[in-house]
């Protein structure tokens, strides 16, 4: 069964025109437990991405990706001197893990968060919660609904 995720980035690491040039990336770097597990367990190809610009003036939504890739151990947790190296990951039992997400469109504007958080349907949207600060969250097919509404709306510019 399909299912949604806003994954989150700070646009001096990634952003949405980027991943329209590059077609694909791999996830990687995410260093948190409950976001791991998403990746590791729970993500599969199909799965519909919101893409959304952490710590950018504004913050919101910027486009849609999709999963590719399963879940697969983080390459970089083995990578020595890399920044995110991991010495108590092994290869025959990873710590970290990364997917591989395909650009799929990307909004005339951004979705603000601010939007998100006056839009009706999107209360109980984990990124309008106070505090919300995991990087990969799942949203319901309805909340994702609405927010490709959103960002396909002109108003917004």
């Amino acid at each position: 069964m399909k299912k949604y995720w806003l994954m989150k980035c700070e646009p001096e690491a990634y952003t949405i025109e980027r991943l329209a040039r590059d077609g694909k990336t791999g996830w990687e770097g995410v260093r948190n437990y409950q976001a791991r597990n998403f990746m590791r367990d729970e993500m599969t190809p199909g799965d519909g991405v919101l893409f959304y610009a952490s710590n950018a003036a504004p913050s919101g939504v910027t486009g849609l990706a999709d999963i590719v890739t399963g879940g697969y151990p983080d390459p970089f947790a083995f990578k020595q001197g890399h920044a995110y190296f991991d010495e108590a990951s092994r290869k025959d039992a990873p710590t970290w893990y990364t997917v591989d997400v395909g650009y799929v469109d990307t909004f005339p504007a951004i979705v603000p968060l601010q939007a998100l958080k006056s839009t009706k349907g999107l209360e109980d949207m984990m990124v309008t919660k106070k505090g919300s600060r995991l990087s990969i969250q799942p949203v319901t097919k309805a909340e994702f609904d609405i927010v490709c509404r959103l960002g396909r709306t002109a108003s917004l510019r």
